[in-house]
């Protein structure tokens, strides 16, 4: 079964003019859950429900990493919208997305960088007839912090903060920063705050497993125990 960074990602090679070579990339990988057929872990997918909807704006060639956990949240959550950012052009689709009267948009990022400080709220409120909508940018911190500044048509939205008191728990891409958490772990708070408890903890179960299966596979080690 098809979901939005799936399709993506198919609309993504479908317009490349040279193949996205990925460490690893050599070996054949599960299509759907992107780890090594010897280690697939699409048995285990949790199917939990969720009354939020969550929308990537993937940088250009997130969609086509096999790390990339955007993927994870679509995994999860069925209302997970996905679409390609690109500086001079917004897809119509996403702005109707973001119009839509069923949904309150709040756009996830650090409040230190916003301005006005006024947008920044470290609640998700409320609002009667509506879900939140949170609106993730998916990608490296440098590439985030340009789509933040040349984004305007989110200006408009509140921005939602985080103050996690952990540190992050993602494995499979270099940070120097432990309080630089993984798009995944950032939807999982969101959840949370959003009183979505039983779908925030199996996304964080969801990545943890990814993360296992798909060190175990690289390192050439037995699967992991479900356990």
């Amino acid at each position: 079964m098809s979901h939005a960074v799936f399709r993506l990602r198919a609309e993504r090679l479908a317009r490349s003019t040279r193949p996205f070579i990925a460490r690893g990339s050599k070996s054949p990988r599960c299509p759907r859950c992107r780890v090594l057929p010897s280690h697939c872990l699409c048995a285990l997918q949790p199917m939990v429900a969720s009354d939020v909807g969550v929308c990537l704006l993937m940088h250009d060639v997130e969609a086509l990493k096999p790390t990339n956990t955007g993927w994870l949240i679509a995994d999860v959550v069925t209302d997970t919208f996905a679409f390609g950012w690109q500086r001079t052009q917004v897809e119509s689709q996403l702005l109707t997305l973001l119009a839509d009267e069923r949904f309150q948009p709040y756009l996830v990022f650090p409040g230190e960088f916003v301005e006005p400080q006024s947008r920044v709220v470290s609640e998700v409120c409320p609002v009667p007839g509506k879900r939140p909508l949170f609106i993730l940018l998916d990608a490296t911190w440098t590439e985030a912090r340009k789509m933040f500044r040349k984004s305007p048509y989110l200006d408009r939205f509140p921005v939602l903060s985080l103050a996690p008191e952990e540190i992050s728990r993602y494995r499979l891409r270099r940070s120097r920063r432990d309080d630089h958490f993984c798009t995944a772990e950032v939807a999982a708070m969101c959840l949370g705050l959003a009183g979505q408890t039983q779908a925030a903890e199996a996304l964080d179960r969801w990545l943890d497993l990814f993360s296992a299966h798909y060190l175990a596979a690289k390192r050439g080690l037995p699967v992991p125990s479900a356990g």
